[in-house]
């Protein structure tokens, strides 16, 4: 169950990577379009912001199964093993809740705004859902996810490797 998770995720990932590569394009035919055939486009700019914001909450769930979150690990990489597995389990563990959290209300959110066809108010006037169901959907990732290493955490797995940035 966790191979299929962890296969999943970086599914999501590896469309999240492709969204980002649609952006660019769409952001350069665009750059294109407005100074050199002076012609800009309506969708390009609203369309990339939206397409960024799916791409980002796919893509979570697998960074924090690889650890490329942000982390500050000054601190906590000159405390011993057992002490460093704990705070892995509670920052893990708080990730969790709070994803659920995010899940719970960004899904009313979301809804509302199916309910009550609510766009954006641009010149695509694309439904806010459209955008807004990428929050819930991607927290909800992201809390699995976080679950997931907790467990593999408590059943002794290896920490994280810290990566250093040599300067």
């Amino acid at each position: 169950m966790l191979r299929f998770y962890d296969r999943l995720t970086d599914s999501f990932a590896t469309v999240a990577a492709w969204l980002f590569v649609v952006t660019g394009l769409m952001l350069i035919y665009e750059v294109i379009a407005r100074y050199v055939f002076i012609s800009p486009t309506i969708w390009a700019e609203e369309l990339s912001r939206f397409i960024l914001i799916w791409a980002t909450f796919l893509a979570a769930a697998a960074l924090l199964r690889n650890r490329q979150h942000i982390r500050i690990t000054i601190v906590t990489d000159k405390l011993p093993a057992l002490l460093r597995r704990g705070l892995e389990i509670f920052s893990m563990g708080a990730v969790a809740i709070l994803s659920f959290v995010i899940v719970w209300h960004g899904s009313g959110i979301a809804y509302q705004s199916f309910e009550r066809g609510r766009t954006a108010g641009t010149l695509l006037d694309l439904p806010m859902w459209w955008i807004e169901a990428s929050i819930p959907l991607g927290f909800l990732l992201l809390g699995l996810q976080a679950l997931i290493e907790t467990f593999r955490l408590l059943k002794g797995e290896p920490l994280p490797a810290t990566v250093s940035v040599d300067h």
